[in-house]
């Protein structure tokens, strides 16, 4: 007689109403803001850093602030007064609108050689790309007073290079140009060191983000029939528009406050008035003649003026970041 066997199976008893569950969520919480503790001692630095000076500029611009204050006196609130000063002011505009032009002269540029130049490292030999970015390298840590000198020197009158090569391609009338005693000659050689300077930046971040793009992508364009310019129009220019964005922007910020170039330039004796950009125009009203107050006024509306030109790039950034994220 065959007997069925017995299996033993150990149930394990009930969970207890009142035991207490796992405790997770401390331990979540504690994952939640493990980023922003690490974060916080830089958003410390940037508050104090630049929280602050630009609370002191904005309490400033409200006040009658000159050359007594300087001195202990107590300054005068005076409302708007120094914004109404500004705003109505005609040379302010010619200036504002005159770096407005020179920022999007420099930026556009800048930003289109640069993208050529990251392209080029795309495509040349290693050995080549490696000298290339040394090149770049050793032009940012140029610093800007230095980098100033060299091109004031190539562009010098009488022994500059640069005159010495446009007499011997055709233009005669070139030997002895003095440059910087014109204001179209400062604005050029200012514009070439801004962007001779703004390129190591560009080239780094757009090569980098060339370099993330993937190739299958690009090769099953170019199965498709796909040229070079359809290929870097449809796939390869949307897949770097964040980096693109990034730099640009930045592009936007620096080179509408440009101030070593300008200001050295302006040392060789050509008119300050039709060559100030609105950094030289801030330093001229606020250390050249002493109305901090105005100064501070006028650097808090280019400041405003900067975050509405940058807006509708900033916005854009964030919804594609957030895209990316979702």
């Amino acid at each position: 007689m065959m007997t069925t066997p017995v299996i033993d199976v150990e149930v394990a008893p009930e969970a207890s109403p009142q035991q207490p569950a796992p405790r997770t969520r401390p331990r979540r919480a504690r994952g939640a803001l493990l980023p922003y503790l690490l974060i916080a001692p830089l958003l410390a630095a940037v508050l104090i850093a630049l929280g602050w000076p630009l609370l002191q500029q904005f309490v400033m611009s409200l006040q009658k602030f000159g050359l007594a204050q300087q001195f202990g006196q107590e300054p005068e609130w005076v409302g708007l007064a120094n914004y109404g000063r500004i705003l109505t002011d005609p040379n302010m505009w010619v200036v504002f609108f005159r770096s407005v032009l020179f920022c999007a002269v420099c930026a556009s540029l800048s930003m289109v050689i640069g993208m050529l130049i990251a392209l080029l490292l795309t495509k040349v030999s290693s050995w080549a790309r490696i000298a290339l970015q040394v090149t770049l390298l050793l032009v940012w840590a140029t610093p800007a007073l230095v980098t100033m000198v060299i091109w004031q020197w190539l562009f010098d009158a009488r022994y500059g290079l640069v005159n010495w090569i446009l007499a011997r391609i055709g233009f005669p009338d070139m030997a002895g140009f003095p440059w910087a005693s014109t204001p179209m000659g400062v604005f050029t050689i200012a514009a070439i060191t801004v962007i001779w300077g703004s390129l190591p930046l560009i080239v780094f971040m757009i090569y980098s983000a060339l370099t993330q793009v993937p190739t299958e992508v690009l090769e099953a364009a170019e199965l498709d029939g796909a040229g070079p310019w359809t290929r870097f129009r449809h796939v390869t220019m949307p897949l770097i528009t964040p980096a693109v964005m990034i730099v640009g922007l930045l592009q936007i910020v620096w080179d509408l406050r440009v101030f070593t170039q300008i200001y050295v330039l302006q040392q060789a004796g050509v008119s300050i008035e039709e060559t100030n950009l609105l950094g030289t125009y801030i330093y001229r009203i606020g250390i050249g003649q002493g109305e901090y107050g105005d100064a501070s006024a006028l650097a808090t509306i280019v400041l405003i003026l900067t975050l509405l030109l940058t807006w509708k790039y900033i916005a854009k950034m964030f919804a594609q970041q957030k895209e990316v994220s979702e």
